[in-house]
C-alpha cells in the first residue's frame, strides 16, 4: 500500500508539476498577448497623432490656398480697376476736346450733334464710375481743387470758387483729376 501511495503521490506532485507548467505557460502567454496589446495601442496612439498633425497640415495648407486665392483677387481687381483708371483719364482729354468743340461751333445743328456725342460719351464714362467734381460756387478744398489763380473780390468769401478753368473728376470716389479753379480773394 505504500508502493500505492507513492505512485499515487509522485503522479499527484507529476500533474503538479504539470498544472504548474500549465499555469506557467498561460501566465507567459498572456502576458506577451498584454505586451503585444500594448504595442498595437502605441502604434494606433501614433498614427492617431501622426494623422492629426497631416489633417493640421492640411488645414493650414487649405487656409494658405484660401488667403492666397482671395490676395489674387484682390491684386487683379486692383490691376483692372489701375488699367481702367489710366483709360479713363486719357478718354477725359477727349472729353475735354468736345466740350469745347461744342463751345466752339457755331452752326446750331452741327453743335446739336457734337452736344449729343458729348453726352453720350460723358453717358459711358459716368456708367464706368466717373463723376465730375462740383466746383464753382463752393469753398475751395485742396483734396478736389488746384488753385490757379487768385481774385480780389469784395462781396465774396475768402476761399470760394468763383471760376472752374478745367473741370475735375472723381472715378470709383477716387480723385484722378482736381479741378483747376480761380477762388476769391479779399483784400
Amino acid at each position: 500500500m505504500d508502493k500505492l501511495e507513492n505512485e499515487q503521490e509522485h503522479t499527484h506532485q507529476k500533474n503538479d508539476s504539470k498544472g504548474i507548467d500549465k499555469k506557467e505557460n498561460i501566465k507567459e502567454v498572456i502576458k506577451r498577448e498584454e505586451d503585444k496589446i500594448k504595442k498595437l495601442e502605441e502604434e494606433i496612439k501614433k498614427y492617431k497623432e501622426l494623422g492629426e498633425e497631416r489633417l493640421n497640415d492640411f488645414k493650414y495648407l487649405q487656409a494658405d490656398f484660401d488667403n492666397y486665392r482671395k490676395r489674387f483677387e484682390k491684386e487683379k481687381e486692383q490691376i483692372i480697376q489701375l488699367a481702367n483708371e489710366n483709360l479713363v483719364q486719357e478718354l477725359i482729354i477727349i472729353l475735354d476736346d468736345l466740350e469745347s468743340s461744342v463751345n466752339q461751333i457755331k452752326n446750331e445743328e452741327d453743335k446739336k450733334g457734337v452736344e449729343l456725342l458729348y453726352k453720350k460719351f460723358m453717358k459711358l464714362l459716368e456708367n464706368k464710375g466717373l463723376k465730375q467734381i462740383q466746383a464753382l460756387g463752393k469753398k475751395f478744398d485742396p483734396n478736389f481743387h488746384e488753385v490757379l489763380c487768385k481774385e480780389n473780390k469784395e462781396n465774396e468769401d475768402e476761399d470760394k470758387i468763383i471760376e472752374e478753368i478745367q473741370k475735375g473728376y472723381i472715378l470709383n470716389s477716387k480723385v484722378i483729376r482736381t479741378s483747376k479753379v480761380k477762388i476769391s480773394k479779399k483784400q
